[in-house]
């Protein structure tokens, strides 16, 4: 299992959480996914690592932003 942690702007209530962890967890591959709404931190664990561009896609598509992330 890997485990990534993203910076996703513009998050603001639990709709926002909703709405990015039901994208991210049609991801395939993604096993979990955990919010942290005050901070905007989204920690993804999937299966093997995965494509940045998936990530951001679909945090895009939630309408939200992907600003970075780091490997844990």
């Amino acid at each position: 299992m890997v485990q990534k942690v993203y910076d996703v702007h513009g998050m603001t209530c639990a709709h926002c959480v909703q709405a990015v962890s039901s994208e991210l967890k049609g991801v395939p591959g993604v096993e979990d996914v955990q919010v942290d709404l005050p901070s905007g931190k989204v920690t993804v664990t999937s299966e093997q690592p995965l494509d940045h561009a998936v990530v951001a896609s679909a945090v895009d598509e939630a309408g939200y932003e992907l600003v970075s992330g780091e490997a844990h």
